[in-house]
């Protein structure tokens, strides 16, 4: 059971992972080009939409890099105070 639930939360790091980096690239693909052209010498169309596409890819990257780098950490800990706290004795 302890394995199962090892790979559930697992699966559930790395689904989470590639969902938010779809995101970061859905919301580049949503400004259009507005957040581009925010840099002095571009202009809108196709240059300005990539770029924002390649933002949002990267902003996604590091987003759930953070996130989910977080979540494995704090299981981590969590499951090591689990190993070091004494077991319950049972009647």
């Amino acid at each position: 059971m302890k394995f199962l639930i090892i790979n559930s939360f697992r699966s559930m790091v790395y689904v989470a992972y590639i969902a938010i980096i779809v995101f970061g690239v859905l919301v580049g693909v949503h400004s259009g080009g507005r957040i581009a052209t925010e840099i002095p010498g571009v202009e809108m169309g196709g240059l300005a939409s990539f770029l924002d596409i390649v933002f949002g890819l990267f902003a996604g990257w590091l987003a759930s890099s953070l996130i989910c780098g977080l979540i494995v950490t704090i299981l981590d800990i969590r499951d090591d105070l689990n190993d070091r706290l004494p077991e319950e004795k049972k009647s």
